[in-house]
């Protein structure tokens, strides 16, 4: 087994860090404030040509594997940005896979290039307010007309809807009591956003300020049939396909939060003295930071393994999903110690660790709770009776 990354995966991490550079705590933490979206920081990595890190090189990609859009996920966690930093880019660097993989010719020509240069964001348009992670409930329903199709119904936590021009959008096609198995008859569409049918509304969240959630109230949407994304009534699957690339970068993105907020928390404990001495110098302090530390490097093992075992087309949604449950865990875990080695600054915003903190308890919930994560690993791996 080889742990080392190769001479073009370090350059990468090099050259993200020195991206990152320019935006440092102070620009996350007016963004903290203001809600204003990092335009610029966006766009700057669009640039560099990492939004296109996994398309394929024939629509203007660098045709790259996960394991290296991991590394700039986790590098740009590091940065300093946490999520509205991560989550302002995310999508566009892993979340295109079902229109790469079963999208017409036609509508990658179209649509692909203008994502990798950033002219056009995207966002996922899956969870309703009463289906939650029970996507074969989902109400949105698609219906046949002339060249395409009529569709109305409600999602919930869409990232990104307000800066978004378009839309991965699962529908249903056929109603829920008339297919044979409850996976099918939901299709996948690349949707405009068209204000003339979609009212979006924002929720106000604990952290990421800067990067919106909203509810979609959707209204007779029309979208031709060439938006249709692979064969109708079989959306379910192609988003399947997205969502151990999905693991693997969220849990990547914790890793790089975690240590983050452990090397804010050693700096601080160096340079903070009480009672005569460093306060790094008490086990008290120390214990917990190196657990953390440990705990992390453990939990990045799992993170490049599922990548690897992706990239080589070999089975990883055990890895992949274990990953994130243990990236999330730590990455709440760290937060929390480093706010603790402050002391009352860490809960002064000046010092950046709460705001991490805020951010990375989003993780133990989304894209996946960790309770769902167990669930998987009960049944798909251990063989015990379906629990839900």
């Amino acid at each position: 087994m080889d742990f080392q990354f190769s001479e073009e995966q370090e350059e990468i991490r090099k050259q993200v860090r020195a991206l990152c550079s320019r935006y440092p705590d102070e620009y996350w933490r007016e963004r903290d404030e203001t809600g204003e979206f990092a335009w610029d920081f966006y766009q700057a990595v669009a640039d560099a040509g990492y939004l296109g890190i996994t398309i394929p090189q024939e629509y203007g990609g660098s045709g790259l594997g996960i394991t290296e859009a991991a590394l700039v996920m986790q590098t740009i966690a590091e940065g300093g940005g946490g999520t509205q930093a991560c989550s302002s880019v995310h999508l566009g660097i892993f979340g295109l896979e079902p229109l790469i993989k079963y999208g017409t010719e036609a509508a990658k020509r179209k649509y692909l290039n203008k994502v990798l240069t950033g002219e056009t964001h995207v966002s996922f348009a899956v969870t309703e307010p009463d289906a939650g992670t029970n996507t074969t409930q989902i109400s949105t329903f698609a219906t046949r007309k002339g060249d395409g199709y009529v569709i109305s119904g409600r999602k919930v936590f869409i990232t990104k809807a307000r800066e978004s021009k378009k839309m991965l959008l699962l529908t249903r096609t056929t109603p829920y009591d008339q297919v044979d198995k409850k996976t099918m008859g939901m299709s996948l569409f690349f949707a405009d956003i068209d204000p003339e049918a979609v009212e979006i509304r924002e929720l106000h969240k604990c952290g990421r300020k800067s990067v919106d959630t909203n509810m979609l109230f959707i209204d007779n949407l029309y979208v031709p049939k060439e938006d249709l994304i692979g064969e109708e009534g079989r959306g379910f699957y192609y988003i399947i396909d997205g969502i151990n690339p999905e693991r693997i970068l969220v849990a990547a993105e914790c890793i790089g939060m975690g240590k983050r907020a452990v090397e804010k928390a050693v700096q601080y404990a160096k340079e903070r003295v009480v009672f005569g001495r460093p306060i790094g110098m008490n086990q008290g302090i120390q214990f917990p930071l190196a657990e953390s530390y440990a705990k992390l490097e453990t939990a990045e093992l799992m993170v490049y393994k599922a990548a690897w075992l992706f990239d080589h087309g070999k089975p990883c949604g055990k890895e992949a999903n274990i990953a994130k449950y243990m990236a999330a865990e730590v990455a709440c875990e760290a937060t929390d110690r480093a706010m603790q080695a402050h002391g009352g600054y860490g809960y002064i915003k000046d010092y950046d660790v709460e705001r991490y903190w805020r951010e990375a308890r989003l993780f133990r919930i989304a894209p996946v709770s960790q309770e769902m994560v167990l669930n998987y690993v009960g049944e798909h791996v251990l063989g015990l009776p379906k629990s839900y």
